[in-house]
């Protein structure tokens, strides 16, 4: 794997969102408080509509600084082919089917402790991604994930069957 297709994560403040982030990158704002104020934990931006490739990206990237990821939910809608699950560094991560939106995926760590991010779509011009990105990971937000994407110009336009 080249530097240029390892995952990346990153816990930038929304200002430095726009220094660094590019398609599969992993945007993920870590409270301290007991309280997680915001809609959302953070956001990411896949290269592709391929989850059995790009989901062991974000799980390997996430894991470093959340710890084992158990589960992930996302809406099989917007994914080709959605497995059950997968092995990710020698690590079984179950894939839950849920009609989350198109625009969030819920990252289970543990047994309960669950996080929000908003996913960017991966044909969403850059400065409409880190805008995006930047909006998903500002302390407080009150914005839903869908409200993000149609404010700042990207739009997921999944294939439906």
């Amino acid at each position: 794997m080249s530097d240029s297709d390892s995952p990346r994560a990153t816990r930038l403040l929304p200002d430095s969102v726009h220094l660094a982030v590019k398609p599969g990158t992993a945007v993920v704002r870590l409270e301290t408080t007991h309280d997680r104020r915001g809609v959302l934990d953070g956001a990411w931006w896949p290269r592709s509509r391929d989850i059995s490739t790009e989901l062991p990206a974000l799980i390997t990237a996430l894991t470093e600084y959340l710890g084992p990821i158990t589960r992930v939910g996302l809406d099989a809608g917007a994914w080709d082919a959605l497995p059950t699950r997968l092995v990710v560094e020698d690590r079984v991560v179950r894939i839950d089917s849920f009609p989350v939106g198109d625009d969030t995926v819920l990252v289970t760590r543990g047994d309960q402790d669950h996080f929000s991010l908003l996913v960017v779509p991966p044909q969403t011009a850059p400065d409409a991604a880190r805008a995006a990105m930047a909006e998903a990971v500002r302390a407080g937000s009150g914005t839903q994930a869908e409200q993000i994407l149609i404010d700042t110009g990207t739009g997921w336009a999944a294939p439906r069957a």
